[in-house]
């Protein structure tokens, strides 16, 4: 079966839809319409239907144009029922029809006044209770299909029994109901059946079949049942006339027209048969409670009348379901909030807000409490309705918060002071304290490793000794009051220290509802040097390497005793102070400085490519330039301080009298016996110190600068941190050549550029900035 075949199907089943439309008028489309003097789509044979429709596809009677296209653009494929039984599918073939035109034709929806006045009123637009269910439901109906059908079901023409009979008389027939109400059933003869209901129909068919044989059995289903129309009117969102399956009922008519409008009510819905009224239907019960008694079974020519929309109210704020509702009779207010889904959480019951329009005439307003009077208040047409939640206001409490224990609200009682809050100072020890003190990580306790030889530090447990220290402000606690003359913010001072101390003393503040006590902590507010505590790391070449802690003014020297002195293998010179602040403030410095190198590399870019002279050679060299600049980029400044200890200082004595920091780490090596050389040279290495050997010499040892190398921009880089370079060196101290290195020292070659070089001229700069072993990482980078 091709898709023309099915779609002749259709057409037939659709005859009915062009008396279908907003306000019951027919539908008009684009194109021709058949002249007057041509028969309609109804009086024409099957056959005829889709030319007809396909040349005259305005006139009633016919499909709109491309509604019954599938979403594939593919040929319907024929089906077991297609081929077996010639004819069975209709039903189906209706459902798809009005599926697809209901694609074609989804209803415009309208807006009431009284919608726009309570979006008005409510400043957001309101739904409108009952609406949703029909919002996105096809506009035409589709039918049911393969249900069972109910016993009550009453059979009429055009009805499909499906007849079994066997033992002495073989009978196997499918029997439509005619005009008449009867059947033909073979070697039985003409049966009325129209009336008799499905469960009666086994029994009238054996006695008339036991009128003529004897000794058979006998089965009698439904097959294909008849499709009726019923019409639609009044206030629908589609009224019209809908071809509908015999087993639909009010409720499936509803959503085939798309239910009521935005004027049509959803509470007083009737069925009407004959002239008299069947049943009337309301939504409400449908939607609240899934009450389907009033529904009733569709017969042919039934009318469904939606009355225009009752009494509405309005009602919004603290409910489950903010809506427009309908009334149906004396409503009170307790009634219209069960229909609101009864009131939130939060809302309040002292106060509500009712608007209403009195006699058509003026707007007025009414407050009341939600007791016992006013839910049995009875609302009227046009009433807002509004609850208001309760306010986050506590009446009996007070909140303590930051660095405590438990942060949150506590009761309050008359006469309740700071003391009764915050009753010691341990109970101001927080949770987290304890959990890192409880926390034992896997493995060793720590160890420290030299920073200047680029390890990492893995002293997690024992910087968590510093960091868990919380550092409450003693001094200076907080209490936050609203003051209830011009509801401004009052703070009130006090020592928190003596309030805990001295309960009876003046600093015990008396606490009254609603106040907030903030406790602060450093890491809120900066304390004095000598109201908060400071630790130094100190690891390396002492007896006692760990985490000390040191008192305001407290110096190296002195840390370094309480670590208990040096080992005989300590080299003061080459110690390694690293601080907190120094590495920050070096940090933006290296940030500065690439970027102006990246300004600079960006116009030479711009020069090179403006003049075409030696570009290889230029090109060469700016990628070398961005090479170190991505390198510079990935390490990260120490913060070192250069300490300039004497370069035989071996005691304690010898160790400067400099003001330690909080954060403070300070490394003492062992006597290293390298200098190292990297750069353009021949052969980068570390060579075994010898004590008055020359700078020159270890060059030579390294093979000897390179031919791309820049000799007049050879750096030395001290052990303690310091830079020397032969621009710096000045000849009346001697040639730089013949500068002596020192254990642990770095000769650094770079490379030569042609013409100005932003970073050599940046390059002492960088070198204070970064670790020994980065800056020879970033000058590794440049070397082809």
């Amino acid at each position: 079966m091709t898709k023309k075949l099915s779609l002749l199907f259709l057409l037939t089943c659709a005859m009915a839809y062009g008396q279908q439309g907003p306000g019951g008028n027919q539908q008009t489309l684009d194109g021709q319409q058949a002249p007057d003097g041509q028969p309609t789509p109804a009086a024409l044979p099957f056959a005829d239907l889709a030319s007809f429709c396909a040349k005259y596809p305005t006139t009633p009677g016919c499909p709109p144009t491309g509604a019954l296209e599938k979403d594939t653009g593919q040929e319907d494929q024929p089906t077991a029922t297609d081929q077996a039984e010639p004819g069975k599918g209709r039903e189906a073939d209706l459902g798809r029809v009005n599926q697809a035109i209901a694609r074609k034709t989804k209803p415009i929806v309208v807006r009431s006044e009284f919608e726009l006045f309570a979006e008005d009123a409510a400043g957001m637009p309101l739904p409108v209770y009952g609406r949703r269910l029909f919002d996105e439901t096809p506009t035409t109906f589709a039918p049911l299909e393969r249900v069972p059908v109910p016993e009550d079901y009453v059979v009429g023409p055009g009805d499909e029994l499906e007849i079994r009979i066997w033992g002495k008389v073989e009978i196997n027939t499918r029997a439509t109901v005619d005009r008449n109400g009867q059947i033909a059933v073979p070697r039985v003869g003409t049966l009325n059946v129209a009336g008799l209901r499905s469960r009666e129909l086994e029994g009238y068919l054996r006695a008339a079949v036991g009128n003529l044989f004897k000794d058979f059995d006998l089965n009698v289903t439904l097959g294909q049942l008849r499709s009726i129309q019923v019409f639609v009117l009044g206030s629908a969102r589609q009224p019209g006339a809908y071809t509908v399956s015999s087993l639909s009922t009010l409720v499936n008519a509803l959503f085939a027209c798309g239910g009521p409008s935005a004027t049509g009510s959803m509470r007083r819905i009737e069925l009407r048969r004959g002239g008299q009224l069947v049943t009337e239907f309301d939504l409400y019960a449908f939607l609240r409670e899934g009450d389907k008694s009033r529904d009733a079974q569709l017969m042919p020519g039934d009318v469904i009348f939606i009355p225009p929309v009752g009494a509405e109210v309005a009602i919004l704020g603290s409910v489950n379901e903010t809506g427009i509702y309908e009334l149906k009779g004396e409503t009170t207010v307790a009634s219209a909030l069960a229909d609101a889904g009864g009131l939130a959480s939060l809302a309040g019951t002292d106060r509500v807000l009712l608007e209403r329009i009195e006699n058509h005439r003026r707007r007025r307003v009414d407050e009341f409490a939600l007791d016992a009077a006013g839910l049995t208040r009875v609302l009227g047409d046009g009433d807002l309705l509004r609850i208001f939640p309760i306010s986050p206001q506590f009446e009996n409490a007070v909140t303590l918060r930051g660095s405590v224990t438990v942060p949150g609200r506590f009761r309050w009682h008359e006469g309740m002071r700071v003391a009764d809050l915050i009753p010691s100072r341990q109970s101001l020890v927080t949770r987290d304290y304890w959990n890192r003190q409880n926390h034992v990580a896997p493995g060793s306790a720590g160890e420290f490793q030299n920073p200047g030889a680029g390890a990492s530090v893995a002293l997690d447990p024992m910087i968590g000794i510093g960091a868990a220290s919380a550092e409450i402000n003693w001094e200076y606690a907080v209490i936050e009051r609203l003051d209830q003359g011009d509801l401004s913010t009052r703070l009130i001072a006090f020592n928190l220290g003596q309030a805990i101390d001295q309960p009876g003393g003046g600093e015990n503040k008396t606490l009254e509802a609603g106040d907030v006590i903030t406790v602060f902590a450093r890491k809120d507010m900066e304390l004095p040097l000598d109201k908060h505590a400071s630790f130094v790391m100190v690891g390396g070449e002492v007896n006692a390497p760990g985490l000390y802690r040191v008192k305001p003014g407290e110096t190296l020297r002195e840390v370094v005793e309480q670590a208990g002195g040096l080992t005989s293998h300590s080299y003061l010179f080459a110690s390694q102070l690293d601080r907190v602040s120094a590495r920050v403030a070096e940090e933006e410095q290296l940030k500065l400085s690439i970027r102006r190198l990246q300004k600079d590399l960006t116009g030479q870019t711009a020069a090179a490519v403006a003049s075409s002279t030696d570009a290889g050679s230029q090109g060469q060299q700016q990628a070398a330039q961005q090479a170190m600049i991505a390198s510079l980029s990935e390490y990260k400044p120490t913060g070192r301080v250069v300490l300039k200890i004497a370069r035989d200082a071996k005691t304690v004595a010898e160790i400067p009298d400099f003001t330690l920091e909080d954060g403070d780490t300070l490394y003492i090596p062992p006597r290293l016996g390298t200098v190292q050389v990297v750069g353009s040279v021949y052969n980068e290495n570390a060579f075994r110190y010898e004590p008055r050997r020359a700078l020159l010499a270890y060059l030579n040892d390294a093979g000897g600068a390179t031919r791309d190398a820049d000799t007049k921009r050879i750096f030395l880089v001290r052990a303690d941190g310091e830079v020397v370079s032969r621009q710096s060196h000045r000849s009346w101290q001697g040639s730089f050549d013949k500068i002596s290195p020192l254990p642990g020292d770095a000769i650094i070659v770079p490379p030569r550029f042609k013409g100005r070089n932003p970073f050599l001229q940046m390059l002492p700069g960088i070198t204070q900035s970064l670790s020994q072993a980065a800056f020879q990482g970033a000058i590794q980078g440049l070397i082809p």
